[in-house]
């Protein structure tokens, strides 16, 4: 971990004991809640408060109206399970070798002993828990799904969780309570399959027919609600979920922690799987936006969010409680299902004015909604332009509540607590984002794609290109939208970030 910028901290904590001290509050109270609010393939213009011009995000906009947007912030990787890595361990994805996209019966990437974002709010005293999509792999191997499911989130400093296991388009298709399959009869027990089909559920390749959402590319393995998945698994009827009901169960059990521990300080890690595939609202959101299933499964996303922030006015949290809402990567149109996102965008642009989406290493890949909201300490409606990262959280909590990160833990995570309060103009000097193909690195507005493939997969997943030995040279401020390439125009500046890419590399 970087070396905490001491002075921001001062100031910040300052700021904080001055505005609490006329009400003789002591210090111990200073300490907000935190509510990060996770979000799954959701573009930097999928929400209205950003150019969204397909769909309305009332609840989402509330959070920019009321606290800070980040125009320049990123998540660490341009995948789910890498990003989500960073996130949680403070450390580039790249560091480890299986920290790429995992199938549902993974062993757990995150090994206990790991020191995470989640253990440096339990070492403050914070109630943690996780609510949503996991998808950093469960178990030590050989996972026995009908008995005690761990390692997984509470081996690695979340108190509760109540969790998809993967995504909404893999096998197995229940949740997670704490160490258990959520509503399983033992008398039905699961199996799971990444190799030989089991056959106790239809396969969707050899019964189209049963199928309410049809793949446009895989997905065709077993057939759970209509949909044919990722993936085999045979059991568990009795725990199986319905996709138009996800949202409002993840809901409910988020409310429900945020009701649990009302009278301490708590850390709730909200990942929703909206709006991954396969896309599936509610009825009661189908036809309010303009895009199809795709808008409406954001309307859907926009509600929950409606539901967490409610939730916090009913109980009184709301100016005591640091609420951030971001996402995983960028956007996909798309992603294995016939369900016309391409036909019905419009001119609805999911990534803003930015290139790429989801998978590239063009800035639609990680620059994402980023937006920061904490009355007490952060001013209504305000923007900053600071470079922030995700996996910077954890150093910067850590900054926030005095918690000491273990040497050789959170590696790379800096401490920039100063720039995501808005008390100070400027973040990250150096980021390395992770793409398919390869990474990139960007230092002073200049951003630099080592050689490799690249994508700029937003309609369809298949059509790479190869990056020439120089690489691709980009200056963000002149040229946001990356189309003029200025490697053989300054060599130089292209020799001086592949050294710092490799001192970074060889960290």
């Amino acid at each position: 971990m970087k070396q905490t910028n001491l002075i921001t901290v001062l100031i910040v904590f300052g700021a904080v004991l001055a505005l609490h001290a006329g009400a003789g509050r002591s210090p111990s109270s200073t300490r907000p809640n935190i509510l990060l609010i996770y979000t799954d393939d959701v573009g930097y213009g999928d929400i209205s408060c950003q150019g969204a011009t397909g769909v309305k995000t009332p609840n989402i906009d509330r959070i920019a109206r009321e606290g800070l947007s980040f125009p320049n912030g990123h998540c660490a990787a341009s995948t789910c399970t890498p990003s989500r890595y960073s996130l949680l361990t403070g450390e580039y994805s790249f560091r480890n070798d299986r920290a790429q996209i995992l199938q549902g019966d993974a062993p757990a990437l995150i090994k206990p002993g790991t020191f995470t974002l989640a253990d440096v709010m339990k070492r403050a005293g914070y109630a943690t828990g996780v609510v949503g999509k996991w998808h950093l792999g469960l178990g030590d191997g050989n996972l026995d799904w009908n008995g005690d499911i761990k390692p997984g989130p509470l081996e690695i400093g979340f108190d509760s969780s109540f969790i998809i296991p993967a995504t909404l388009d893999r096998t197995p298709c229940v949740f997670l309570d704490n160490h258990r399959i959520y509503k399983l009869d033992p008398a039905d027990p699961v199996s799971v399959s990444y190799d030989e089909p089991l056959r106790e559920y239809p396969i969707g390749s050899e019964r189209p027919d049963l199928l309410k959402q049809h793949p446009s590319h895989g997905h065709d393995q077993t057939i759970v609600n209509g949909i044919s998945r990722i993936g085999y698994m045979s059991g568990g009827k009795s725990a199986l979920w319905k996709d138009e009901n996800i949202a409002d169960v993840l809901s409910e059990k988020a409310c429900a922690f945020i009701d649990q521990y009302r009278n301490e300080p708590f850390f709730l890690y909200f990942a929703s799987g909206d709006i991954h595939v396969p896309r599936c609202p509610n009825p009661r959101f189908r036809g309010q936006s303009s895009m199809g299933l795709r808008g409406d499964a954001i309307v859907q996303l926009d509600w929950c969010v409606g539901q967490l922030l409610n939730k916090l006015d009913e109980l009184n949290l709301a100016d005591d409680t640091l609420v951030i809402f971001t996402g995983d990567n960028g956007p996909v149109l798309d992603d294995g299902y016939q369900d016309q996102a391409v036909e019905k965008v419009g001119d609805h642009r999911p990534n803003g004015d930015y290139r790429g989406g989801k998978a590239s290493r063009y800035e639609g890949a990680t620059r994402v909604p980023f937006l920061v909201r904490w009355p007490k300490m952060i001013g209504a409606g305000t923007t900053s332009d600071a470079l922030v990262v995700q996996m910077d959280f954890a150093a910067s909590f850590a900054a926030m509540l005095g918690v000491r990160i273990p040497e050789g833990e959170c590696r790379d995570s800096e401490s920039h607590l100063g720039a995501l309060l808005g008390k100070k103009p400027d973040g990250r000097a150096v980021f390395v984002e992770a793409g398919i193909g390869g990474l990139t690195i960007i230092q002073d507005g200049w951003k630099y794609i080592e050689p490799g493939r690249i994508t700029d997969w937003i309609t369809t997943p298949y059509e790479w290109k190869k990056i020439g030995m120089s690489g691709e040279l980009y200056h963000l401020q002149e040229d946001p939208q990356e189309k003029y390439n200025r490697a053989d125009r300054f060599p130089e500046k292209v020799e001086s970030l592949k050294i710092i890419l490799q001192k970074v590399k060889g960290e």
